[in-house]
């Protein structure tokens, strides 16, 4: 049964049946190129929950939600499905300028599960974070090739939003710790297309290796240049945000000598990992697009989302909120733990082989809040 509203979805139920989730991810801009991933490793695992019964006897629904339109653009959306009562839960992958916007607008009524990997410092109640902090993810990979490749001096290149600057600014820290330095920041727009100034400003520095905290096809611009330059040969990079899809966007002349650290790769050969890859190739083929560590993050997202609303047995924000620190749930990246609102995981740094990933080693964490 539906009912008819001018304003809302054709699909709007009637009744308690459904759980709608809002999935929230890039379907233009930079972040597009990993948009179809994200929304086909969403609809995985809410097939996978229905399969086991739904939420609370609840069928769970995903309704996509443009991701890469401007942050308040994106918050007036998603607010007004949950006036409409059309959602009940917000997941996904975008950016920190859009979780920025959207929080305030609907944490305290709906459960909202981040997806993305982001500067840390969240803790919005009603906010629930599944990915990779820069103190988690970005200080050991540093420490790491501060002592294996001898990068001493670093050069950031970022697009020009919270999440680069805050990133950049933990950065300095992380360098000094390894008895280096950042040499150089430079911080464009999303959608950049011209990298020629920047790359000029690296070749004139002392840098020996390039922090990367570009978004999506930026990166992959970025990467092409960087290698047409020939800088490849002197520095190398290192991204927090780096997916095989990018990669194999970037080609494998512009991959050389190019770190990615992330919690999952789509190379790890570990039971979960598996298992996730022969479900996923099972349900939409050979040729679908890789499930690299941004598209399976939201996955991560619509399992943690039912696995909160199943501990508290209710939709109340606040019990969800109280409940959280005694939830947990198994997905691609193994069985994973809240801790005041953030997920704990294994982060693995690799290098690029190619258009495919080498996982070099899994780093030490720090034990300390995000």
């Amino acid at each position: 049964m539906f009912r008819h509203d001018p304003l809302a979805p054709d699909w709007l139920p009637a009744d308690d049946a459904v759980l709608g989730v809002a999935l929230v991810f890039p379907m233009q801009g930079p972040g597009g190129i990993f948009g179809p991933a994200c929304e086909l490793c969403a609809r995985l695992a809410a097939d996978e929950v229905n399969r086991a019964g739904g939420v609370l006897g609840r069928e769970v629904r995903l309704l996509p939600v443009d991701g890469g339109a401007p942050p308040r653009q994106i918050a007036d959306q998603v607010a007004a499905l949950v006036d409409l009562g059309a959602v009940q839960g917000v997941t996904g992958w975008h950016i920190s300028s859009v979780r920025q916007a959207l929080a305030p607008r609907i944490a305290h009524r709906v459960p909202y599960v981040y997806t993305a990997l982001y500067e840390g410092g969240e803790h919005t109640a009603g906010v629930f974070l599944t990915s990779e902090t820069p103190r988690d993810q970005l200080r050991p990979a540093m420490t790491l090739l501060a002592h294996e490749r001898r990068v001493r001096r670093w050069f950031v290149v970022g697009n020009d939003y919270v999440w680069p600057r805050r990133t950049a600014r933990a950065a300095h820290g992380y360098a000094r710790e390894s008895g280096g330095r950042i040499s150089g920041e430079v911080y464009l727009p999303l959608g950049t297309h011209d990298f020629e100034p920047v790359l000029r400003r690296i070749e004139r520095s002392d840098a020996d290796g390039v922090l990367m905290l570009l978004v999506g096809s930026d990166a992959v611009r970025f990467n092409r240049a960087f290698a047409a330059y020939g800088l490849d040969a002197r520095c190398l990079r290192l991204s927090t945000l780096m997916d095989e899809n990018m990669l194999m966007a970037s080609g494998a002349p512009a991959t050389v000598d190019l770190y990615s650290t992330a919690g999952f790769f789509a190379s790890l050969a570990n039971r979960d990992t598996l298992d996730f890859h022969g479900r996923y190739a099972e349900r939409y083929g050979v040729e679908a697009p890789a499930p690299g560590s941004l598209a399976e993050s939201c996955y991560e997202g619509v399992l943690l989302l039912a696995a909160l609303i199943g501990r508290a047995r209710t939709l109340e924000v606040t019990a969800i909120g109280a409940a959280a620190d005694s939830v947990s749930y198994e997905g691609a990246r193994g069985v994973l733990r809240l801790r005041r609102g953030h997920v704990r995981q294994r982060i693995y740094l690799a290098r690029a082989d190619g258009l495919d990933f080498d996982v070099v080693t899994e780093l030490d964490l720090p034990n300390s809040r995000p």
